[in-house]
């Protein structure tokens, strides 16, 4: 199911931050729309913040009360000791997390008749990230990382699912993310470098919403372009149009809205 926060900042990555953190989501887990740009105004006079709406998906089944117990009373049993309250440690529930998420992942696997060995890691945000290697990693990534993307959001939904707090898990295959991110980046910057060139707006081919972020960020600082998203899933794409500088460009005529997605 669907659900919507507005956020307003002075600017659009303040408002994007204080609306990930009050959902305590990850960039690639929401859709951003920018409603309202941030209009500084003259000497400070008709200043405006920066208004946006974030969409993320929540499951359609409601959580189990019975959920949280049942997760404690499996987490490996460990000597009782006074904690220290004033650390700020790892959430309590990531051992139970871990073993979740590898018991999940190995049966999924198997049922794709495919071996791996499954290493799991804390990353710095409180997550957790899944390598996964071995010979059929072919299969495990599919085309363009579509597999990679369901077995990650499949592992989310039944790891994430009844618990009383959210999880993001990554699971990547022989680091197919960061060498996929690399190549992004890359046909990113060069389609900007055509668009500054023959000034006119240029369309990617379609990409799924981790693509799409990514090109949306490696382009944010991008002097002379702007990213928007357009279309419809599975055919949405980032679009990267050329955009005159400011001392050229008439503030009335200046976009109101710009999808990050």
């Amino acid at each position: 199911m669907k659900k919507y926060l507005e956020k307003s900042a002075k600017t659009e990555d303040e408002a994007l931050a204080a609306a990930l953190a009050e959902l305590g989501l990850e960039r690639d887990d929401v859709s951003v729309e920018i409603i309202e740009r941030a209009k500084s105004g003259f000497l400070g006079i008709g200043a405006s913040p920066a208004v946006i709406r974030v969409e993320y998906e929540v499951p359609d089944e409601p959580a189990k009360p019975a959920a949280p117990e049942r997760r404690a009373a499996e987490r490996p049993a460990k000597a009782e000791a006074p904690a220290a309250p004033s650390a700020p440690a790892a959430p309590k529930y990531t051992e139970g997390v871990k073993a979740e998420t590898e018991s999940f992942l190995r049966g999924l696997l198997e049922r794709m008749g495919v071996r791996a060995e499954i290493t799991i890691s804390d990353r710095e945000n409180g997550g957790l990230l899944v390598e996964l290697s071995g010979p059929g990693m072919g299969a495990v990534i599919g085309r363009r990382g579509e597999t990679l993307d369901a077995i990650q959001h499949l592992t989310n939904y039944a790891v994430n699912r009844g618990a009383d707090k959210r999880c993001h898990i990554s699971v990547d295959a022989e680091s197919y993310r960061a060498k996929r991110e690399e190549s992004l980046v890359r046909l990113a910057e060069k389609m900007a470098a055509k668009v500054v060139k023959y000034k006119r707006s240029m369309a990617l081919e379609p990409m799924n919403s981790y693509e799409r972020h990514v090109i949306h960020t490696a382009l944010q600082n991008y002097e002379g372009v702007s990213t928007s998203s357009t279309g419809t899933e599975p055919n949405r794409r980032v679009v990267v149009s050329y955009e005159r500088p400011a001392r050229q460009q008439p503030a009335d005529n200046r976009p109101q809205s710009r999808e990050w997605s």
